[in-house]
């Protein structure tokens, strides 16, 4: 694996994105926010992933 880059780290609102920070992954769901048990499960789906 090709060794990562050396970066500047900067702050967007509360997240660092660059130099040490981790990668960040930002996803939404697709389900009817009424349907908690679904919803629930995607969420749960997303952070295995």
């Amino acid at each position: 694996m090709k060794p990562r880059r050396k970066s500047r780290q900067v702050i967007v609102g509360k997240v660092p994105i660059g130099g040490d920070a981790p990668i960040t992954v930002q996803s939404m769901t697709n389900t009817k926010t009424e349907d908690i048990a679904a919803t629930v499960h995607q969420i749960l789906q997303l952070e295995e992933a």
